[in-house]
């Protein structure tokens, strides 16, 4: 059951400042006392990690094309079970998603599968009446979802505030529930892929304080407390965990350089037996012992390339543990430490593993952003040939040269990107390694995650007694 009340914080458009409008409500929530479990609908590391610093609890993403509507509905019945209110942050405008006539992998499904309501942000820079044209459009588009409030934000003085609230209400649309006026909010530090993912260091206790008081000088927080109360309940089962132990012990590379992982991911992991170990390829001369597979997702490995060029002795760890035939899952920017050199923008390249004969290359442009369904050509850690799981790509990375077909490696993914028809040959393989651009989302396929948590309990060596 999904009895908790819950609100969804939607977008006109990409940029009209939902992120740091939920970090503040997140912040001014929480510092009442408030139990408050977070939320980012789409396919994100960088904007869960700032939320999970607000609200103090891991922060899990939502995305209806990856994951499907089941495990959506049980993932939150699951992580809301303690929580006093889930405050879900949208992607992009309330109705673009992965479908350009369907809600599929937009907020707004998001919201009409969970039944919840929707604050609905709109950037309001140069704007009067017309606003009120904006939120009927949003309100009257879809009658699953619910805009319930709006917020106008980058509001140029109060007075246009007021002009704004009287046009939604002499039209007799969702209210204005906050007027932020232009700079209100403090900025968040970004990078090349976004935000900079979040720390007690770029995010500490005074920022989200700050956050929290300008949005409670503008706004009502009561007011979107009692909208989120305003969900009905949700009959939806959620299983209880397995807890089961001792399986196999993964070892997942966890620094400033690699840290994208969906949490539910994990946390389906260590429900299927596994011991997650977190180890450091920029800081730690060596695997943690007693490993029996290693995970290295994706992160900023090119912020780090002379740090984690520098560290031979994790290099050489990693090839060996590679050679004892153990598996070795990598992910973008896994993948490329994986590789023979990383070439970072400035045309420096630093060695990385040496275990895929190829280099990465990066680029100052984004190289891929898309949805994709991986299907496997052939056996591979995760499923058999034939099987597929959802994902997406984000990279500004390439590899300059094709390492399928050199040294025994083979491209075991049929990759096929959204709305693109042509299939992309990738996926590369050798030995218990298996390193793709893909972030695949293994937990909303069953099969797939007992499969590589399987594969990791059997190719595991024999253990000293």
């Amino acid at each position: 059951m999904i009895d908790c009340p819950r609100i969804v914080i939607g977008g006109t458009e990409s940029g009209v400042g939902k992120t740091s409008l939920t970090l503040a409500i997140v912040a001014a929530l929480r510092r009442r006392g408030t139990r408050v479990q977070t939320f980012k609908v789409g396919p994100d590391f960088l904007d869960p990690s700032y939320l999970a610093v607000a609200s103090g609890r891991p922060c899990y993403n939502l995305d209806g094309w990856m994951m499907g509507r089941d495990y959506v509905e049980r993932l939150v019945a699951r992580t809301t079970a303690d929580a006093d209110i889930a405050v879900i942050e949208g992607v992009m405008g309330l109705f673009d998603g992965a479908s350009h006539d369907s809600l599929e992998g937009s907020t707004a499904e998001i919201a009409a599968w969970l039944r919840a309501p929707v604050i609905l942000v709109a950037d309001v820079y140069g704007m009067a009446r017309s606003l009120a044209a904006v939120v009927k459009g949003f309100a009257d588009f879809e009658r699953k979802v619910r805009v319930v409030g709006v917020v106008a934000n980058h509001c140029g003085s109060v007075r246009h505030g007021i002009m704004l609230a009287e046009a939604l209400q002499a039209s007799r649309l969702p209210p204005m529930v906050a007027a932020i006026p232009r700079g209100a909010l403090p900025a968040l530090p970004e990078r090349h892929l976004g935000l900079v993912t979040a720390d007690s260091r770029n995010l500490p206790p005074q920022a989200l304080d700050a956050l929290a008081d300008a949005f409670e000088h503008y706004s009502t927080l009561g007011e979107i407390v009692n909208m989120a109360r305003s969900a009905p309940f949700l009959y939806v089962e959620a299983p209880e965990r397995k807890g089961i132990a001792g399986r196999a012990r993964l070892g997942v590379a966890c620094d400033a350089a690699f840290h994208f992982y969906y949490r539910d991911v994990l946390d389906e992991l260590e429900d299927g037996g596994c011991t997650l170990v977190p180890f450091s390829p920029v800081a730690d001369r060596a695997l943690p012992e007693g490993l029996d597979a290693l995970y290295i997702g994706g992160g900023y490995p090119e912020e780090l390339a002379a740090e984690l060029s520098a560290n031979g002795p994790m290099m050489a760890a990693v090839r060996d543990f590679a050679a004892s035939g153990r598996p070795v899952y990598a992910e973008c920017g896994g993948l490329m430490y994986l590789c023979r050199e990383m070439e970072t923008v400035d045309g420096k390249r630093h060695p990385m593993a040496g275990l895929l004969p190829a280099v990465t290359k990066m680029h100052r442009a984004l190289q891929a952003l898309a949805y994709v369904e991986v299907t496997l050509e052939e056996d591979a850690l995760w499923g058999r040939a034939g099987e597929s799981v959802r994902g997406h790509e984000f990279h500004h990375s390439t590899l300059t040269e094709n390492p399928a077909g050199v040294e025994g490696w083979r491209s075991v993914y049929r990759m096929r990107k959204l709305r693109i028809d042509a299939p992309v040959e990738e996926g590369f393989k050798k030995g218990g390694i298996l390193a793709s651009y893909a972030h695949l989302h293994l937990a909303s396929r069953p099969r797939a995650m007992e499969r590589f948590i399987a594969s990791c309990e059997r190719r595991a060596p024999s253990k000293p007694d």
